[in-house]
């Protein structure tokens, strides 16, 4: 795959979340603020009547309504064409000029299919990127969903960022277990109270490789590799005994590497990975240094699709070793380990992360 350059693409935001979490609500309270005054709206919605883009005040030439089916399965066809036809529309000047995508799917939405559009879809990979999955929490209900739907857990693993929603109506005993429990998922989304829906836009976008106003890659926090290593739950997740709970065997891990890799099989022990474990694995973000390159080059996986890498202009700081940091359900950190060793001949560290 030829390298891309994210920083030349338009930047899409996936606002996920639950049934009930209060997407259109935040959505309505964002659109008011400058900072996204100028981006194209797509709505997806469950069922045969479109009701929610009716509740949004931005309801114009740049706001599309998918009605009739989920992003998650029959709608990535739609959801492709949408995404060019709004491009096309763009580069004739035919609906003012966009700087942004923001995606709200439907509360049953698994992210990963819709995240896979942006990066198989040549047309739409060479002028999108994904900047990042922001994530809807009730916490008022979070416990009971995380336990009895896998949409809910799948939604939180994938995030960039968390939403924490509906704490005016919570305890703060509530909030944190809630906040407790985000972490196990994901230990490396930020998470962000949010209270009568009130969130400022700058907390939801520039979640992705490249810092919005710097134009210039911000590796460390985009990883948040130091955040999954602090909360590594031990070689098995927490609470693997319990079958009843969704969130039970979701976790997440650091896999460091001393040696540079060989690009071609580092290439290969991750596409195998992806085809036989790719239901397992959530997402994978890496920094990997090949053999013969002074800088490294960025990896980003979303189940069974490895984007195009890019490429750093330099380490972002002294520590030069290849890290990957894996989102996974019921997959142990053992085999993954194995299939570095055995496509590229390089065992990951063992120094306690």
């Amino acid at each position: 795959m030829p390298a891309l350059d994210p920083r030349r693409v338009i930047p899409v935001t996936v606002l996920a979340g639950f049934l009930g979490a209060g997407k259109t609500t935040l959505l309505n309270q964002l659109l008011r603020q400058s900072a996204l005054a100028d981006a194209a709206v797509l709505i997806n919605e469950f069922g045969d009547v479109a009701i929610d883009h009716h509740l949004v005040d931005k309801v114009d030439d740049q706001l599309v309504v998918f009605a009739s089916g989920c992003l998650c399965c029959s709608m990535r066809g739609e959801l492709a064409r949408s995404l060019r036809d709004l491009f096309m529309r763009r580069l004739r000047r035919e609906i003012p000029p966009f700087s942004r995508v923001l995606i709200e799917t439907t509360g049953l939405a698994d992210p990963a299919p819709v995240l896979s559009t942006l990066l198989e879809d040549f047309f739409i990979a060479a002028r999108f990127r994904i900047d990042g999955v922001v994530t809807a929490v009730d916490v008022t209900h979070a416990e009971q969903q995380l336990g009895r739907h896998v949409e809910a857990v799948r939604q939180v693993a994938m995030a960039d960022r968390l939403l924490l929603t509906k704490c005016d109506l919570a305890t703060p005993g509530e909030i944190a277990r809630v906040a407790q429990r985000l972490t196990r998922a994901n230990p490396g989304a930020p998470q962000i109270e949010v209270r009568h829906g009130r969130i400022a836009a700058e907390q939801v976008v520039g979640c992705g490789l490249y810092d919005p106003a710097s134009r210039t890659a911000d590796v460390r926090r985009w990883l948040a590799e130091e955040k999954v290593a602090a909360n590594r739950p031990g070689e098995q997740p927490r609470h693997a005994h319990d079958v009843n709970r969704h969130d039970a065997l979701v976790h997440a891990f650091v896999l460091r590497f001393e040696d540079p890799f060989v690009w071609p099989e580092f290439a290969e022990a991750i596409d195998v990975l992806l085809a036989t474990c790719g239901d397992r694995i959530l997402r994978i973000k890496g920094l990997v240094g090949v053999r013969g390159e002074g800088a490294p080059r960025v990896v980003h996986c979303v189940q069974h699709m490895r984007y195009p890498y890019s490429l750093l202009a330099a380490w972002p700081d002294g520590d030069q070793r290849s890290c990957l940091v894996f989102i996974v359900r019921a997959l142990a950190r053992e085999v993954v380990e194995k299939a570095f060793v055995m496509f590229c001949g390089n065992a990951a560290a063992r120094d306690g992360e």
